[in-house]
């Protein structure tokens, strides 16, 4: 548990320095310009591209920084293409995710069953449990017996588990062996735990 909560100080003090937090802003950017680019599969199968870049600021400041960073753009999300009411709920969810890939990713050497244990975490966690929650809070259909939704979200999730973990794995693979991070890391600010 030390070790967690030492992990988490020196992810936020990532950003007492404004080179990070221009980082994170300009990963920010990117990550609402790839929310356009989302592939639909269906009624409810999609393949996202912003949730990849957001992972790669949880990997490269942490759970700390990646909170906020979460919560902010979740907010600035809605505020330029909402759907729906706009609940807090769903923004904790995204608070949430941004902790457990942070402990995941932050300072760890990444391998594929790392990825596929991260995914599958905020899957369950994040996805299933606690949004299934909120979607039966907020829904006119609140009536709706909450377990077959449930199964459905579990359904839903578990498919698309494998396609996300391989992908945010294979990108940053491939931006690791092109040296992206290493250049990113000569420019932002890191403090030793």
């Amino acid at each position: 548990m030390k070790k967690m909560t030492a992990l988490f100080r020196t992810s936020m003090d990532e950003l007492r320095s404004v080179r990070n937090l221009t980082m994170v802003a300009l990963f920010g950017c990117m990550s609402v310009v790839m929310g356009y680019f989302t592939i639909q599969i269906g009624d409810f199968l999609k393949i996202g591209f912003s949730s990849i870049v957001q992972q790669f600021v949880y990997y490269l400041f942490g759970p700390g920084t990646g909170m906020l960073f979460a919560g902010a753009m979740d907010i600035l999300k809605f505020a330029v293409r909402p759907t729906g009411a706009f609940f807090p709920g769903y923004t904790l969810n995204a608070m949430l995710a941004a902790v457990i890939y942070g402990f995941f990713y932050y300072r760890q050497k990444i391998s594929l069953r790392r990825v596929f244990a991260s995914q599958l975490v905020v899957a369950l966690v994040c996805n299933v449990c606690l949004g299934t929650l909120w979607w039966h809070m907020t829904t006119t259909q609140a009536q709706a017996a909450f377990l077959p939704v449930l199964g459905v979200r579990l359904g839903k999730n578990l498919a698309q588990w494998p396609l996300n973990s391989l992908l945010y794995y294979g990108t940053w693979e491939f931006m690791e062996r092109a040296g992206v991070f290493r250049e990113i890391r000569k420019h932002i600010y890191t403090r030793r735990v």
